[in-house]
C-alpha cells in the first residue's frame, strides 16, 4: 500500500483561456512520469464546476480569463467549497500587487507566463511537496511593504494571513463597508435582520483583532488593497 502511494502521480488541473498554452502545458505534464492532467477548463466558472467533481492535487490557474480577476474569484470559491487546496496562479505580471493579491486569495505559488518548462515542473513538484518556491519572494515582498507602511501592531503579514481565512459573506460585508454602507443598509439589501449583520461583524472584528469596523476599513485603505474587495 505504501509503495502505491509513493508512486501515485501528481494530478494537475489547468485553467486558462489560451488554447495553445493549455495544449503545451498538457503535453509537458503528460511527458512526466510523476504527473498527469486531471482536467482542463477555459474559465474560472468552469474550473470551479470541474474541481467539485474531480480528484486533483494542484490547479494551474490563470488569473485573467473571462474577466480580469476570474482566477482569483474561482480560487476563493473553491476554498469555500473544498477547504485548503493547492493553486498555482499563472500571470503575465510579476508585481508586488500581484503577489499580495495571490496571497489574499490563498494561492500557494505563482508562475509568470513565459518561464521555462523546467521551472514550471519545479514549481509544481515543490508545491506538491509542501514547499512552494514562492515562499521566500512573498516573504521579502511582505517585509518591504511592512517597512514602507511602518505598521507597529497591524503588520501586512498579519492582515494577509487573516484575509485568506475570510468567508465569502465576510468579504462581501467588507465590500459594503468600504462603499460606506451602514449596518441597517446592508441588512436591508440582504433582507435580513440587523442583528445578523452585527453578528457577522463581530466575527470579522475577532479575526483582525479590532474593536470597530472603521479600524478594519482603515487598515485596508492604509495597505492600499481595497481592490481585493471592490
Amino acid at each position: 500500500m505504501e509503495e502505491k502511494e509513493n508512486t501515485r502521480k501528481i494530478r494537475i488541473m489547468i485553467a486558462d483561456d489560451f488554447p495553445l498554452l493549455v495544449e503545451d502545458l498538457c503535453e509537458l505534464i503528460e511527458r512526466q512520469e510523476d504527473m498527469e492532467v486531471a482536467g482542463t477548463a477555459n474559465s474560472g466558472k468552469k474550473i470551479v464546476e470541474l474541481a467539485k467533481n474531480t480528484e486533483f492535487d494542484i490547479i494551474l490557474m490563470d488569473i485573467e480569463m473571462e474577466n480580469l480577476n476570474a482566477g482569483i474569484t474561482a480560487t476563493e470559491q473553491l476554498r469555500e467549497l473544498l477547504g485548503d487546496i493547492s493553486v498555482i496562479f499563472l500571470t503575465v505580471h510579476d508585481t508586488n500587487e500581484m503577489i499580495l493579491t495571490a496571497m489574499g486569495a490563498g494561492a500557494v505559488d505563482y508562475l509568470v507566463k513565459g518561464c521555462s518548462e523546467e521551472e514550471i515542473l519545479n514549481h509544481i513538484r515543490s508545491a506538491y511537496a509542501g514547499n512552494p518556491i514562492m515562499e521566500r519572494k512573498v516573504h521579502d515582498t511582505v517585509m518591504r511593504e511592512y517597512v514602507r507602511l511602518q505598521k507597529s501592531e497591524k503588520s501586512l503579514l498579519f492582515f494577509i494571513n487573516n484575509l485568506s481565512r475570510l468567508t465569502a459573506a465576510e468579504r462581501e460585508l467588507i465590500k459594503k463597508l468600504l462603499e460606506g454602507k451602514t449596518v441597517k443598509e446592508i441588512a436591508k439589501e440582504r433582507c435580513v435582520e440587523t442583528v445578523t449583520i452585527k453578528t457577522q461583524i463581530k466575527g470579522l472584528l475577532r479575526k483582525f483583532g479590532c474593536s470597530r469596523t472603521r479600524e478594519v476599513i482603515k487598515m485596508i485603505e492604509d495597505l492600499n488593497i481595497t481592490h481585493l474587495f471592490l
